[in-house]
């Protein structure tokens, strides 16, 4: 169960139920320990790449967002299913056993995981997605991602560093995208600059956006962006305060801290 250490940190428990077709989908107890550690690292503010944040934005920077995640469980299931459409994603089918996948592990007190084999879209596989804090012990809250995309010894060239499981649950706990899912939009969050739309690839700073008149340099190191994640590496001091809020003994994932 959950906890609140000491200093307040609020330390989830994880749940990781894996879907596999194939030996490569079959994720070791390595790579989900790899995973829960970038987590770890990415929420503490103790990821190796934390120096490279630009002095412009230090001052809003997170630091440790006083989140922990400590894994209590692996479950794994043998599938023939190595493709999870977009029906499947839309209808959850992962988190249905009487679909196919596997029941979630109480969601009120527990935070899972589901990995999977693909999950392709036209715009290119999706690597992973989120359900919100509204969702909240429901059947189907909780993170999916796919396998090549988790942990740091997944297939993948670009996101090979755990950030897709860090940017998924920054959504888990309440963040949205920090360009707003619109042009020029807005995430809520007053100490994220506005920006056009998502970034990718891996952009060079500084990088200017004008939205509404203002010429902002744009914080494409964000893990709520869509940067490759040798790109990402910080989250925002407003963004951490989103993220306390959820956690807190009054917020909608006050279940997580149950002892």
């Amino acid at each position: 169960m959950g906890k609140v250490l000491a200093d307040g940190t609020v330390e989830i428990p994880v749940v990781v139920n894996v879907l596999y077709s194939n030996a490569t989908e079959n994720v070791s107890a390595a790579r989900i320990t790899e995973q829960i550690d970038v987590l770890n690292a990415d929420y503490g503010g103790t990821n190796t790449d934390v120096s490279k944040i630009p002095t412009e934005f230090q001052g809003v920077k997170a630091g440790d967002v006083k989140v922990r995640f400590k894994l209590v469980n692996t479950i794994r299931k043998s599938t023939t299913k190595s493709s999870w459409t977009k029906t499947d994603r839309d209808k959850n089918n992962m988190k249905l056993a009487s679909k196919g996948g596997i029941d979630a592990t109480n969601t009120a007190n527990n935070f899972n995981i589901w990995v999977v084999g693909r999950m392709p879209d036209t715009r290119g596989d999706i690597l992973g997605y989120s359900s919100w804090p509204e969702d909240a012990g429901t059947w189907k809250d909780g993170v999916v991602i796919a396998a090549p995309f988790f942990g740091k010894t997944g297939t993948s060239a670009n996101f090979n560093l755990g950030r897709t499981a860090t940017h998924e649950v920054g959504h888990y706990l309440g963040l949205r995208h920090i360009w707003g899912d619109t042009t020029c939009g807005d995430d809520l969050i007053a100490d994220t600059p506005t920006q056009t739309t998502a970034n990718t690839g891996n952009p060079t700073y500084p990088l200017y956006n004008t939205c509404y008149g203002v010429k902002r340099s744009v914080m494409f190191m964000n893990y709520m962006d869509y940067s490759d994640d040798k790109s990402l590496y910080m989250f925002s001091a407003g963004q951490k305060t989103k993220m306390q809020s959820v956690v807190s003994a009054t917020g909608l994932r006050a279940g997580l801290r149950v002892n």
